[in-house]
């Protein structure tokens, strides 16, 4: 007789100091669908306001014991804290409270641990573990020191076993930080082939469970996975994608951003994101009938200035997508507010995506023009050139002469009549 498979009973808590906290119960739904993408049942949940941040246990005694009996009442498993927990607090909580407790950043490493498909992702996701791991074990390390005089007695660690774990974490560390450097390299060498025949990159960023991948699907009708759950998507995935006016780019549909992104995971999703850096459009997608969307595009946008995309939001390569317009009235979509970088569209019902495609092509013809050149069959320097830095829509050879037709960026144009005077 096989017994039933045990399902974790959770509490989850959204705590706030002194009500200067705005969209409370927004984010405590997006924690509650944090939780339910790993499959746990969320008991119960709620916002618990704060006078203040104890150091020693983060709650005071007074919030400690409704917690108690919230956790007794509702038989739950685990505490999920929305917040960031030290390893101090954590521990005294536990103690405490005699249940399990995680914080954001640990609740978010088991989603992505479960989510990532590629071999580039599973270790990504094991280096944000590990680097997690350590920074609380040397943190409650030198806390129990303090507290125990180092004799680590009471059932908890000694010197030598914490020296031991730490060794055991550090060489896992460089094993995969190895690994990530020759996946990296390849990248390198894969995005290099793609610059001999340069297709200009457009990258899809957005907050998780914006449509990325059901828009992605939908323009470059790929089966790229795409579910209503939060994360669905780790892996950046790329594809060819033809323009009204017959030219082609390279799709990149990325990981989904979220609120309070733990550093681990930026720091370990960096090279993943390095195509997000190195795109010719970047297009935010947003979730038009998500009442926070105006705080979940601020949330993206810090991180694309955290990498480096300063103002990306001001420049001219850079599109606004509101997706989702399927579910919203007429009166909705008037108050959406509009610019000129702004497109809407129903990834769902392929609504607005022509125009979508049409803004691309319009900003790439502005940043590439089209040109030809008769050049001597036989300069293999100008032809090197050209096959490097434009992209060759056509080519003919007429005796000695070579007759070719590309696409050059307009930076280049310049760079280009050197090689050509220098003939």
């Amino acid at each position: 007789m096989s017994s039933a498979k045990h399902i974790t009973r959770v509490a989850v808590i959204y705590p706030f100091v002194n009500n200067t906290e705005t969209g409370a119960d927004a984010r405590l739904s997006e924690t509650i669908r944090l939780a339910a993408a790993i499959s746990l049942d969320v008991v119960w949940s709620g916002v618990l306001k704060l006078r203040e941040i104890r150091a020693g246990t983060f709650f005071g005694k007074g919030n400690i014991d409704k917690i108690a009996t919230i956790i007794n009442e509702y038989e739950a498993d685990l505490l999920i804290v929305d917040g960031d927990l030290s390893p101090i607090q954590q521990r005294n909580l536990e103690k405490s409270l005699n249940i399990k407790i995680i914080d954001r950043t640990a609740l978010i490493l088991e989603i992505f641990g479960e989510r990532a498909q590629t071999k580039e992702g599973s270790l990504q996701v094991e280096l944000a573990h590990l680097t997690y791991q350590r920074s609380r074990l040397v943190r409650s390390w030198t806390h129990l020191e303090r507290q125990r005089g180092g004799a680590g007695f009471l059932g908890g660690p000694g010197e030598t076993q914490i020296e031991l774990d730490r060794r055991i974490i550090d060489d896992k560390i460089v094993k995969i930080k190895k690994a990530l450097e020759k996946i990296k390299q390849t990248r390198g060498l894969q995005r290099r082939a793609r610059q001999k025949v340069p297709y200009p990159i457009v990258a899809l960023v957005g907050y998780t469970n914006t449509g990325k991948s059901t828009l992605f699907n939908y323009l470059t009708r790929a089966n790229v996975f795409a579910q209503d759950l939060l994360f669905a998507t780790l892996d950046t995935t790329m594809r060819k994608l033809r323009l009204p006016s017959g030219s082609e780019v390279i799709l990149s549909d990325t990981v989904g951003f979220i609120s309070d992104l733990p550093h681990e995971l930026i720091m370990a999703f960096r090279a993943t994101l390095e195509e997000v850096l190195e795109a010719d459009i970047v297009v935010q997608v947003l979730d038009a009938a998500n009442a926070d969307n105006k705080k979940q595009r601020q949330d993206v946008l810090e991180v694309l200035h955290n990498l480096g995309l300063e103002q990306i939001e001001h420049q001219s390569n850079y599109i606004e997508v509101y997706n989702k317009i399927d579910l919203l009235n007429d009166n909705q979509i008037k108050n959406i507010k509009w610019a000129s970088n702004t497109v809407l569209v129903s990834a769902l019902n392929g609504n607005g995506c022509n125009e979508l495609l049409q803004r691309i092509d319009d900003i790439l013809r502005k940043e590439y023009r089209t040109t030809e050149v008769d050049i001597d069959a036989a300069d293999g320097k100008v032809i090197a050139w050209l096959h490097k830095n434009t992209e060759i829509l056509e080519s003919r050879l007429n005796n000695d002469r070579l007759h070719v037709r590309f696409r050059i960026k307009e930076e280049d144009i310049g760079k280009l009549q050197k090689i050509l005077k220098g003939c």
